[in-house]
């Protein structure tokens, strides 16, 4: 995995939008902005052609997802539990495992807001809470799509260091 999507920030103050080397440890890319702008169009900003965002439910939009499939961005996103999931195909789910799900399918309402693409959907419980996760990326096995999610706190675990070591606790901006 290449980069992790994230942002922090505040209402009426700054946010910063960042793309995370997970293999590295580092931050690659930053972006800062007003406090009430949006993630979704730091992916594209963040992100190249073959690496893969590892982001959280903030960041799903069928028509994204649609659009890095066709330049050939990867990405692992959780998506809310009610999202409207038209099954193409399932995938065999191993035995004993956290995966209850793995289908292709089609996000959204057929002929309101519907993804064009197909695209891969994972469900699994961690501790009775389940989580959903959509991807392009079907070279990775059922139980390998929660693991790549579960290394998006990496970054959180970074935002934690920062926060203690540079006594960074809030971005706060005064001024354009």
């Amino acid at each position: 995995m290449h980069f992790f999507m994230h942002t922090l920030g505040y209402s009426k103050q700054a946010k910063v939008h960042v793309g995370f080397d997970i293999n590295r440890g580092i931050l690659s890319k930053i972006f800062l902005t007003g406090g009430k702008e949006g993630e979704r169009p730091f992916v594209n900003m963040n992100l190249s052609p073959g690496q893969t965002g590892v982001m959280d439910r903030g960041y799903q939009c069928h028509k994204s997802s649609d659009r890095w499939q066709a330049e050939g961005i990867h990405f692992v996103c959780r998506i809310k539990a009610n999202t409207k999931k038209t099954c193409i195909q399932m995938n065999p789910i191993p035995a004993d495992s956290i995966v209850f799900y793995d289908a292709i399918v089609l996000l959204g309402t057929p002929q309101v807001h519907q993804t064009h693409k197909e695209l891969r959907v994972v469900g699994y419980r961690v501790d009775d809470v389940e989580y959903w996760v959509a991807t392009d990326r079907r070279d990775l096995s059922a139980e390998q799509v929660p693991l790549v999610y579960k290394l998006r706190w990496q970054i959180e675990k970074f935002f934690a260091w920062w926060k203690c070591h540079l006594k960074v606790y809030h971005l706060i901006a005064r001024t354009e």
